[in-house]
């Protein structure tokens, strides 16, 4: 069983930063793209990063210049550094991850952190 558990969601100022982890552990061969999204209330769930095993990375226009991702392949860790935030960036942040397992390459999603930036 796969697993992927995001830690260092909270509360944060307008103009501060906060960084999210997110840990894959289980039956793993080996893991492609990983990145993250984010769900706020009332609205649907988007794209905020996304980085290949290589460390080529995408980001939302909405982030560009203010989040960073990375990863650890050994650790099968992502991370998100954000800074500058905005109130607009509170949501719910999801990691994603595409792991290849013996015999089969699935999708698999964290259950989500809380980030809520106060004005």
């Amino acid at each position: 069983q796969v697993q992927l558990v995001e830690s260092g969601g909270g509360l944060a100022q307008t103009g501060g930063s906060l960084r999210l982890s997110c840990a894959a552990s289980g039956s793993i061969f080996s893991i492609n793209a990983m990145g993250w999204y984010r769900q706020a209330p009332g609205k649907q769930r988007d794209l905020v990063a996304t980085i290949t095993t290589g460390g080529s990375t995408n980001y939302a226009n909405s982030v560009k210049g203010r989040f960073t991702v990375s990863r650890d392949n050994a650790k099968n860790t992502v991370y998100l550094q954000m800074n500058s935030l905005k109130p607009e960036d509170t949501a719910v942040y999801y990691c994603n991850a595409d792991i290849v397992k013996p015999g089969v390459r699935m999708n698999y999603w964290g259950k989500g952190t809380l980030v809520t930036v106060s004005s």
